[in-house]
């Protein structure tokens, strides 16, 4: 039996990964403004992770109103096709492997982020209580809370599946290995998802097979496109975050979890609700979606090396995304292998500035140096 730890080369589609060591998707706020544009600040962040063995982009807007967060990159314009492919062919150069993760936030905006200061939209007319997103007001970036959103038309729902699709096509015109549908964490895929942000009494509300329908439908519309091993789609079955309660949470995952299997991509991304504290997956709810879905399993969520392990050792997940470690350790995969003291990251850098707490963290030779 091949050995399966956290660094031993995983085929995932038709790229060999040189460690199941996945940096994780995560927001900070630093494209260029105006525009939203990826920049060389953030070739330099990309290129420092390179080892990993698959990077996921921070959430990028797949339209202007995707967007909930200031500065916070896109993927909707030729400027920001053009940012993009400065990182994808950086990080191509220095051996590393790299996806794009698609984002609509929903309902998590506010009018000021918004086209025509237009309320942000969701399935449904219902305030996410709590959410919270970030403007930039003289020069520094602020929290402001989440507008009421607008409840979207059938026909408004087509529009924006299409602008997943065009996101998709400047994904690969940019030069990325993959992409991954963002439907975790409260943001649009999710809010159909769940029954409290979903109250819609057409085709896609009510029955679990309806709310899952957005998400399906989206993602057989990408396949239309690009082959299936190109695609992943990152959940949070069972997460609370940006006020999402289900009282089927696990019968939803299950089923979109099956749907996901029958359309064979490449992988899925599980967001645990431990990243918020929450409660950790049992090992009967890991069973099941083992179960449930044959590709490649990537699970996040707190972990530290000893917990990778084991959820590889005991089959429960084939690859392990790295956040918070990941902003402050951008040798990540060098520090496991020689088991050493990982850096602390500076919670006061992670949204907006620029290199001071996003670049300037030391490599593992030039702390020991």
């Amino acid at each position: 039996m091949t050995e399966r730890t956290l660094l031993t080369p995983f085929q995932l589609a038709d790229m060999t990964l040189p460690n199941r060591v996945i940096m994780a998707p995560l927001t900070r706020s630093r494209a260029s403004q105006p525009g939203d544009v990826p920049n060389q600040l953030m070739v330099e962040y990309y290129c420092q992770r390179a080892s990993s063995g698959l990077i996921i982009t921070e959430a990028s807007q797949i339209s202007s109103q995707g967007k909930g967060y200031a500065c916070t990159p896109g993927i909707y314009s030729d400027e920001q096709v053009e940012g993009w492919k400065t990182v994808t062919e950086a990080v191509h150069q220095a051996g590393g492997r790299i996806a794009l993760q698609l984002w609509h936030v929903g309902r998590i905006s506010n009018r000021e982020l918004q086209p025509g200061k237009q309320a942000p939209v969701a399935p449904s007319a219902i305030k996410a209580e709590g959410a919270r997103s970030y403007n930039l007001i003289n020069g520094k970036l602020t929290r402001i809370s989440a507008d009421l959103p607008k409840a979207l038309t059938v026909e408004e729902i087509k529009v924006i599946q299409t602008d997943y699709v065009n996101a998709a096509k400047n994904a690969l015109k940019a030069g990325f290995d993959m992409i991954e549908v963002h439907a975790a964490n409260g943001y649009l895929p999710d809010q159909f998802l769940a029954n409290n942000s979903n109250q819609r009494t057409d085709e896609y509300g009510g029955p679990i097979e309806n709310r899952a329908r957005f998400l399906l439908e989206t993602v057989d519309k990408l396949i239309d496109l690009l082959d299936p091993s190109k695609i992943g789609v990152r959940l949070s079955p069972l997460g609370s975050f940006n006020d999402i309660a289900d009282d089927e949470a696990e019968e939803v995952a299950l089923y979109v979890l099956n749907e996901l299997n029958k359309r064979n991509i490449a992988y899925i991304h599980l967001n645990e609700p431990t990243w918020m504290n929450g409660q950790p997956y049992t090992n009967t709810f890991r069973e099941r979606v083992r179960q449930s879905f044959k590709g490649a399993i990537i699970v996040c969520g707190a972990y530290d090396k000893a917990l990778a392990e084991q959820v590889i050792n005991a089959g429960w997940a084939d690859l392990v995304a790295f956040g918070r470690p990941y902003i402050a350790n951008p040798d990540l995969v060098e520090r496991f292998k020689s088991n050493s003291e990982l850096n602390e990251p500076d919670s006061d850098t992670f949204y907006g500035g620029g290199a001071k707490g996003y670049i300037d963290y030391p490599k593992l030779q030039a702390a020991l140096a």
